[in-house]
């Protein structure tokens, strides 16, 4: 019998559109993030709260000890839940995330929080190579507009890249009205 977990990945103040590094509709994502969360502690299903910090303290962001490496209050952990801190991309490195999971008995997880293209990549692929079953709710997930060698990528397009590549092979991919009605 599976066992499922609910893991939220850095939704922190630093992304919101006052934060010093802003996603692309951070807003909606931190509502849909909510409401499976609501779910979530509604249903008893385990939760599992990550940030980031970078262990600088002159961090572009994610600042030791700063309000912007804060989890947003919509989503912040409640007493029980797991929160664990990460200096890497992937949520499972130098960790007690797959500890804590394991301890629990969790063989599915669903991924959701920021960002795309970098966290939430990284913890679904570490997440599956471990074994996990994973869901990831594509609009409770942000990113941002990327440049490489003087060409920006618009957010949606990364989104959706990042997305069909988790689909591929790593991930059931949804969204939050589609997972919650299941």
């Amino acid at each position: 019998m599976s066992k499922r977990a609910l893991v939220i990945v850095d939704l922190q103040h630093d992304y919101l559109s006052s934060g010093k590094f802003p996603l692309v509709g951070i807003e909606q994502v931190v509502a849909n993030a909510a409401s499976t969360l609501a779910d979530a502690r509604f249903k008893h299903i385990p939760v599992f709260h990550i940030r980031h910090e970078f262990t600088q303290s002159d961090a572009p962001f994610f600042a030791p000890g700063s309000t912007g490496a804060q989890i947003i209050s919509a989503v912040a952990p409640r007493a029980g839940e797991s929160n664990i801190l990460k200096h890497h991309p992937n949520a499972f490195l130098h960790t007690d995330l797959q500890a804590e999971l394991e301890a629990q008995g969790i063989t599915d997880i669903t991924v959701i929080g920021a960002m795309s293209h970098m966290c939430i990549d990284a913890t679904v692929r570490a997440a599956a190579d471990l074994g996990y079953k994973v869901t990831v709710l594509h609009d409770a997930c942000a990113t941002r507009d990327l440049e490489f060698k003087g060409q920006t990528t618009p957010a949606s397009q990364v989104q959706t890249a990042m997305m069909a590549a988790l689909a591929f092979a790593y991930a059931t991919v949804m969204g939050t009205s589609e997972y919650l009605q299941a």
